[in-house]
C-alpha cells in the first residue's frame, strides 16, 4: 500500500479518537484540497497490511479512517486491511473518497473494485470537496455537497443513507 501519513488519536476524522491513515494517490485534483501532496500515485511509502494492522490494533481505544488521498485507488488492499482490522477488533472504520456512494456501485466503482471495500466500512463520507461550497461548521467535512452515509443501511436500501450519531 502507498501510505503518506499515519496520524493517531486524531478527532477530526470522525467521532472519538481515531487512527487516520493517510493514502497516496488521487486523481480527483479538487482545487482547494487540503492535501494536495497526496495526489501522486507513487507517493509517499510502502507499506504492508500487516504493519498497518499492528499500528492500529496498538491503540485499543482509536477506532479507524481511511483518507488520503483517495483510499478507492487502492481499494483492493484498503479491503485487505479493512478485512484484518474487522477479524482481530470492533473498531469502526470510517472511509473519505471524492467519488459519490453513487458513481462507486456504477461500472466506474467496478473498475476500481469498490463494493468489497465498501462492504467492510461503516461510514462513507463521499463526494468531491468543492472550495464554493466550502463550510467550516459542518463536522467531519470540508464542503456541503460532502455527505457522511451509513454504508450498511445504504448498501441494504440500494441509495445513500445519512449517518447520524444516533445510528
Amino acid at each position: 500500500m502507498r501510505i503518506l501519513d499515519i496520524l493517531e488519536d486524531t478527532t477530526v476524522d470522525g467521532p472519538g479518537f481515531r487512527t487516520t491513515i493517510y493514502c497516496a494517490g488521487c486523481l480527483h485534483h479538487c482545487p482547494g484540497c487540503h492535501n494536495p501532496q497526496s495526489w501522486d500515485m507513487n507517493g509517499g511509502h510502502e507499506m504492508s497490511v500487516d504493519d498497518l494492522l499492528r499500528i492500529i490494533l496498538a491503540d485499543p481505544f482509536a477506532d479507524v479512517t481511511f483518507s488520503g488521498g483517495d483510499p478507492f485507488y487502492q481499494a483492493e488492499a484498503f479491503t485487505e486491511l479493512a478485512c484484518a482490522i474487522r477479524s482481530h477488533s470492533q473498531k469502526t472504520i470510517w472511509c473519505y473518497t471524492g467519488f459519490t456512494f453513487e458513481q462507486l456501485l456504477s461500472d466506474e466503482g467496478i473498475r476500481l473494485h469498490a463494493l468489497p471495500l465498501l462492504r467492510q466500512l461503516d461510514v462513507l463520507v463521499d463526494g468531491p470537496y468543492i472550495a464554493a461550497l466550502r463550510d467550516p461548521d459542518l463536522p467531519f467535512r470540508g464542503s456541503s455537497n460532502q455527505r457522511i452515509l451509513d454504508v450498511p443501511r445504504s448498501l441494504q436500501q440500494g441509495k445513500a443513507v445519512e449517518w447520524t450519531s444516533e445510528n
